[in-house]
């Protein structure tokens, strides 16, 4: 119609406005160095993650999962205790810590109160199996 402006299609910023990264989010050493070494507490972490699936798939699962658990409770303590992360920050310090220490002790708690024959007895579990019907040895 003549006479009426037509109002073009807004276009979006080119950088994304109002978010910030996670604190704690800069490259553990500078840009002089290769990405796995800028990197290196992610790096240390999914190597520690791939030990554990490697010596699971050799079939020592209990040795296995125990390093997997390990690995999210060495990233939470990095998280805690370094400055600067790199991509192992994904949200708040609190956040990331919080989750990383719950996940690694559940599956170490699991992986040592795993059948035949635990690592770890604990009688509410046992007393739970009861309940339900399957008694563990």
């Amino acid at each position: 119609m003549p006479g009426v402006k037509r109002r073009g299609r807004r276009r979006p910023p080119v950088t994304t406005q109002g978010t910030l990264p996670p604190e704690g989010a800069g490259a553990a050493l500078g840009r002089g160095h290769a990405l796995p070494l800028r990197q290196w507490p992610i790096t240390l972490v999914l190597a520690l993650a791939l030990t554990g699936l490697l010596i699971t798939w050799q079939g020592h699962f209990r040795l296995g999962l125990l390093a997997l658990g390990a690995a999210p409770l060495l990233g939470a303590l990095l998280r805690l205790g370094l400055p600067d992360v790199g991509m192992l920050a994904v949200r708040s310090r609190f956040t990331d810590v919080t989750l990383m220490f719950v996940l690694g002790g559940v599956i170490v708690l699991l992986t040592l109160v795993a059948q035949p024959d635990p690592w770890l007895r604990v009688p509410v579990l046992e007393n739970i199996g009861r309940l339900i019907g399957h008694p563990m040895r």
